[in-house]
């Protein structure tokens, strides 16, 4: 994360209020943020799931990636104030419009990467 008043944090803040690339791309920027969506788009909900099928996410960073994308109003979290505790995640409706993009992009993926993998 860069600090606030960094030149790098103002010249992407500018180029994202006139760019919507810039702007989708600082959203979705950060480790472990396109995983949390895809899990939300195919129905992993709760946080242990999400834990238990992100391999290698660590409970800070989920913890932490899930409070930004709240913020940022990609994912709903709700609480359902039950003993033990159960809350569970959803996508917001913009995390829904962003849901068929997930879809292509990971189609996008599997197709190119053994193309690029032939050039390694």
């Amino acid at each position: 994360m860069r600090k606030s008043n960094s030149t790098n944090f103002l010249n992407e803040k500018a180029l994202a209020e006139h760019c919507g690339v810039t702007y989708a791309m600082t959203l979705l920027t950060g480790r472990w943020k396109i995983n949390i969506l895809w899990m939300l788009k195919i129905g992993v909900n709760r946080y242990g799931s999400m834990k238990r099928e992100i391999a290698g996410i660590s409970e800070k960073m989920l913890t932490q990636r899930l409070k930004e994308l709240e913020e940022d109003g990609l994912i709903i979290r709700k609480d359902f104030k039950t003993i033990p505790p159960r809350v569970e995640y959803s996508l917001s409706e913009a995390g829904e419009k962003l849901s068929p993009i997930l879809g292509l992009l990971s189609d996008w993926g599997d197709t190119i990467r053994p193309i690029l993998d032939e050039n390694d």
